[in-house]
Order: C-alpha cells, then sequence, then structure tokens
C-alpha cells in the first residue's frame, strides 16, 4: 500500500516504512552555490559509492527532518551513495509517548509512566525486529527511535543518533531514561555546541540543517502568483499581513504570537495574522494547540490559521512567506528553525526570539531582529511595518546569510565529511 509523503515522495506501509523519492540531481544547484562547493561534494564522495546508508525517522510529512530528507536523500543517491529513507511505525499511545520524551528532552518537567516507557521500547524492538541486513551506516534521528539500535541485530554498521532539538538541559528523569539507548550510537551529531548534553561524553559532532532552496517550497515564485495563491484562502492583500510559519507547538509559542499580533494591532488597524503549519501524525499534541487556537480564532477576523490539511502544501507556504510583510518567529525552544532561512530567503524582514538556532541564521539589527517578549516582537513588527524600506534591506541581508550558509549543498558536503570520519 502506497501513500503520499509529499513533493512526489511515497511511504511504502509495514512496520518500517520505505519512502520512495523522486529523483534528483546536484547539477542544478551549481547556479546557486557556485562551482567550487559541487566540486568539493564529489570530491568527498568518490570513494564513498555504494556506501548503504540508511536515513530513519519517525515521519514522512511535516517539521524540519521531514523537509530535510525529502532533499537531502535524492542528493546523496545522486553523488553515489546507496541511501535509503524509512519511517518507524507507531500507534498514538507511542507518538504520545515520544511527544513527552522530546518535551522532556527540551527541559520541560515530565516523568514518564512505567506504561509510557514500556510502550516506546516495545515500539523500538518491533522496528528494529524489521530492519534489513547489510546497512553501512544507518542515521537515526530524534528520539522517536532511538532505541532502535539497542535491539537491532544489524551489529557491523556504525550507527549515528542525529538530535535535532534543542536537549542542553534535558528533564533529569528523561534524559536518564533516554541516555543509555543514545550511548549505543558509534557517534551522536547536535546542531550546536550548546544542545549536548553535559554528562554525555562520547564522540560527538556539529551539524547545522540547510534549506533546499530548488524545492517548491523554496523557489523563487513570481510576485503575481504568490499574491494570488494567498489571496485564494481569504487573505485581504490591500491590508498589512504578519506570518508565523511553525508548527502548533506550544515551543513555537503561538499565543505569545496572538498577543504580540494584538499589541502590534493597535498601531498598525487592520494588521492580520496568519499562522501556516502543518499536521504530523507524529505529534498529537498539535491538535490540542491548533483547537485552542481555533476557539480565539472565531472571536478574531483578522486571526487566520492554515494548515496541510486545508490544502497549505509547500508551495502555498512558500507564497505566505513570499507575501508577508512581515515574519516572526516567537520560539521558546528552538532546535535551529528551518523555517527562518526559508523565510529570510525569500527576502522577507524577520522578527524572532533568540531561541536555539535562531541567532545563527538573523542578526538583530543587520538581517532581521531578534527580540524578547510579546511588548518587544510587537514593537519590532509596527517598526518594519512603519519603514518598508528598512524591511526590504534586512530581508536583502537575511537572503545573503541564507545563500552563504544554510543552502543544501553545503549540508550535504557536510554529512558526506561526518561519514568519511565516522567510517
Amino acid at each position: 500500500m502506497l501513500t503520499s509523503g509529499g513533493d512526489g515522495a511515497t511511504v511504502q506501509r509495514s512496520i518500517v516504512q520505505r519512502v520512495d523519492l523522486p529523483k534528483r540531481g546536484l547539477e542544478p544547484y551549481r547556479r546557486i552555490v557556485g562551482d567550487e562547493l559541487l566540486a568539493e561534494i564529489r570530491d568527498l564522495a568518490a570513494d564513498l559509492r555504494g556506501l548503504r546508508v540508511l536515513e530513519l525517522s519517525s515521519t514522512a510529512t511535516g517539521g524540519g527532518v521531514a523537509e530535510l530528507l525529502l532533499s537531502l536523500v535524492p542528493l546523496e543517491r545522486d553523488i553515489g551513495l546507496d541511501a535509503e529513507w524509512r519511517v518507524i511505525a507507531g500507534d498514538q499511545p507511542f507518538f504520545t509517548t515520544t511527544k513527552r520524551i522530546h518535551n522532556g528532552m527540551q527541559g520541560m518537567d515530565v516523568e514518564l509512566t512505567d506504561a509510557e516507557r514500556s510502550a516506546y521500547l516495545e515500539r523500538n524492538r518491533a522496528n528494529a525486529e524489521a530492519l534489513t541486513d547489510g546497512w553501512d551506516v544507518v542515521i537515526v534521528h530524534d528520539p522517536q527511535p532511538a532505541a532502535v539500535r539497542s535491539f537491532c541485530t544489524v551489529t557491523h554498521a556504525r550507527w549515528v543518533w542525529r538530535c535535532h532539538i534543542d536537549s542542553s538541559t534535558p528533564h533529569a528523569s528523561v534524559w536518564e531514561f533516554l541516555r543509555p539507548y543514545v550511548e549505543q550510537h558509534d557517534r551522536v551529531v547536535f546542531t550546536l555546541d550548546d544542545f549536548v548534553p553535559p554528562d554525555l561524553d562520547m564522540p560527538t559532532s556539529i551539524l547545522a540543517p540547510a534549506i533546499d532552496p530548488l524545492s517548491s517550497k523554496n523557489r523563487s515564485l513570481p510576485d503575481w502568483l504568490a499574491r494570488e495563491a494567498v489571496a485564494e484562502f481569504g487573505v485581504d492583500l490591500a491590508r498589512p499581513l504578519m506570518v508565523q510559519v511553525s508548527r502548533f507547538d506550544p515551543w513555537k509559542n503561538p499565543f505569545g504570537v496572538v498577543d504580540a499580533w494584538r499589541r502590534a494591532r493597535e498601531a498598525v488597524p487592520g494588521l492580520q495574522l496568519a499562522m501556516v503549519g502543518a499536521m504530523a501524525h507524529d505529534d498529537p499534541e498539535g491538535w490540542e494547540v491548533y483547537e485552542a487556537l481555533e476557539t480565539l480564532a472565531r472571536e478574531e477576523s483578522d486571526l487566520l490559521l492554515f494548515t496541510n490539511q486545508m490544502g497549505v502544501a509547500r508551495h502555498e507556504v512558500n507564497a505566505f512567506q513570499t507575501v508577508a510583510d512581515v515574519a516572526v518567529q516567537m520560539s521558546i525552544r528552538e532546535g535551529f528553525g528551518l523555517v527562518v532561512s526559508e523565510t529570510l530567503w525569500k527576502g522577507t524582514a524577520m522578527v524572532a526570539g533568540r531561541a536555539g538556532g535562531i541567532p545563527l541564521q538573523l542578526s538583530d539589527g543587520v538581517s532581521g531582529f531578534l527580540a524578547d517578549g510579546v511588548e518587544d516582537v510587537a514593537d519590532r513588527v509596527v517598526t518594519l511595518l512603519d519603514d518598508p524600506r528598512l524591511a526590504r534591506e534586512l530581508g536583502a541581508a537575511g537572503a545573503k546569510v541564507v545563500q552563504e550558509r544554510y543552502l543544501l549543498p553545503r549540508l550535504l558536503r557536510d554529512q558526506i565529511a561526518l561519514l568519511r570520519d565516522l567510517l
């Protein structure tokens, strides 16, 4: 049985689901990143041809990991790796538990019950038993499949645990539970040095994510097409538009965004807020947040909620980020925050919090504004809306930063360097 995974990907349904991906090549990126980087990538990969690499994650749609793998795995294949992406199977109790583990790893006060621990381990065991042998490297993404290695009979492979979240101050009991399974890997990879738990003593690499400039979410859209796509969803383009693109997740601070919008609207009458997010099957908490926001939206005609359930896919997200007069990202905790690079790549001015990897991408007053709290965010939003020239200048500077540091070929190069070092 096949189901859509987005942008041409399909998912083979079984206990461990294979994500079938369209063929894509590295060569079209040359016009964006230049000759030198592509030559470096091919040189690094020359003696890795045929290496069997498995990318293992928890979902094929929604969230940054799925975005990355959707573009990265086809390029791994193009440079000669025998790469595959598979998604673990799980039921709602499992994903409710893994979201609690995720929250605990980001510092929330979480106490896992014995039943939750058992459910987590049993699902990881079942997925491990379904994995075939023959991989040279297995890269496990985030906490959901972190225990697969401990139950897997594939012993000759090198195993990597890739943590995409801010795990700098994990809740003690959650980390105590997860740590033995993490330590079964040969290497752990984090987005920032600061995210490495202080008591983790094993080989570690640092690898910043990146966006795909040729995906439907990030390719350049004509202004008329972007505006038509946004207007189709009922946005009044004659009035200013503030946008946050993110999962409907408490860590993304959606209610703080609403408060900042209300405050900014006092100075900018008619300001609309569009909150755009994808619903992922491994995040049951997202529906609770969305329903609470829906209650607020019934009382606020200019508070607009959009999801992939309404047909807002990658092209439409691109259009919202392109058309927005100002974008915000008010995360309380953040791994990297791919949406920041996505937005800056379109030249759109942005106001964001200082969480996680956001300050790597956005320098305060240079390529956007960093802000603390509702009042500060609102004031910065008003500043940008009142000064379109400043907004354009900051947006252009942000696009330049992304061009230099956070595009997919750079991530591919770093991934190949990691594999060479690992082997």
